[in-house]
């Protein structure tokens, strides 16, 4: 299953998060099964990395500044075993882990920000030392509450400090909402961050719940339809790459139940009939896909079946190949 034009279209999710440099930039991190939302706002800065763990207790991302001097990271992330939780337990927490790990942490300060109706924001200015002596300058911030904490870091090897106006800036708008619920934009976000990953076996059901949480408008999708094929394509490719093929074949059986006339219902299915050695079956859903081509979602093309890692082990098959090659020329 390796049509990749499905791989990175997710760049619509949860706005920020994969976006480039813009001023006045907010960006928010949300798990996609528990409450809370972390968000803040900083100027000039363009991401440059997107982690999320398995388990689906943490998601995180990594920004740069047009100078490439300032880096920060943020993070969401439970930490149920500490529960419950404040800013300031929090920040202690990571700061104790990070001196066991760098011994040459030395902390300049530590204060809170109150913050009335929500968590305070416990701050940390530390510098370590690098192995060439140079030295990294750390602002830190903490907003926690029960059983999750957000974590905000910039540093640089220039001086930096709380006092500087954007850092300054971006910790008065840094909040943690505990009541939020997860989005449809969350929720496929954390999945695809997986899947670029290459943690199949866990973004499969992320990507699945996200199926069921389309809104009308299927926003941050052009339509609903849309947004309910990527969710399917990806949960399908999800299980079949983890090798899960009863799943993922239930799942594209069902999307050619309710969306006849997609392609990548049909193809997929081949994929996975190539998978089990079914090759008359994926011929013919094969060929089912390519009479639907006109019906391919704006913006994509139909994959190239001979350049499909489904298809390759069958390259010796000539009259299986010759087929292949026949739909390719027919794209």
């Amino acid at each position: 299953m390796k049509h990749l034009q499905m791989f990175l279209v997710l760049t619509f999710c949860a706005g920020p998060i994969l976006a480039q440099t813009q001023a006045n930039r907010g960006y928010s991190l949300a798990l996609p099964d528990h409450k809370g939302q972390l968000t803040w706002s900083v100027d000039g800065f363009k991401i440059t990395e997107n982690s999320a763990k398995p388990n689906g207790r943490e998601i995180g991302v990594r920004g740069l500044d047009a100078s490439r001097q300032v880096t920060f990271l943020g993070f969401l992330f439970l930490a149920p075993e500490s529960a419950p939780m404040t800013s300031a337990k929090c920040r202690d927490a990571a700061i104790t882990q990070d001196k066991k790990a760098n011994a040459s942490l030395k902390i300049v300060r530590t204060y809170e920000i109150p913050r009335p109706g929500g968590p305070s924001v416990a701050l940390s200015t530390h510098t370590t030392t690098n192995r060439d002596g140079s030295t990294t300058y750390r602002v830190r911030g903490f907003v926690a509450t029960d059983d999750i904490c957000g974590d905000l870091e910039f540093y640089s090897y220039k001086p930096i400090s709380d006092e500087d106006a954007d850092l300054k800036k971006a910790f008065l708008g840094y909040r943690l909402d505990p009541n939020y619920t997860p989005q449809f934009g969350d929720v496929a976000l954390y999945a695809q961050v997986l899947f670029i990953h290459h943690e199949y076996r866990a973004a499969a059901p992320i990507f699945e719940k996200g199926l069921t949480m389309v809104p009308p408008d299927g926003a941050p999708f052009k339509s609903a339809i849309i947004a309910r094929r990527m969710m399917r394509d990806q949960a399908g490719m999800s299980y079949g790459i983890s090798g899960d093929l009863s799943k993922s074949r239930g799942i594209f059986a069902k999307g050619v139940a309710e969306d006849p006339g997609y392609p990548l219902n049909y193809y997929n299915l081949a994929c996975a009939d190539a998978g089990e050695r079914k090759l008359s079956e994926a011929r013919l859903h094969l060929q089912q896909a390519f009479d639907r081509k006109a019906n391919i979602n704006p913006g994509d093309t139909m994959p190239s079946p001979t350049e499909d890692d489904s298809f390759l082990p069958y390259k010796d098959n000539r009259e299986f190949w010759t087929f292949l090659q026949g739909l390719k020329a027919a794209k």
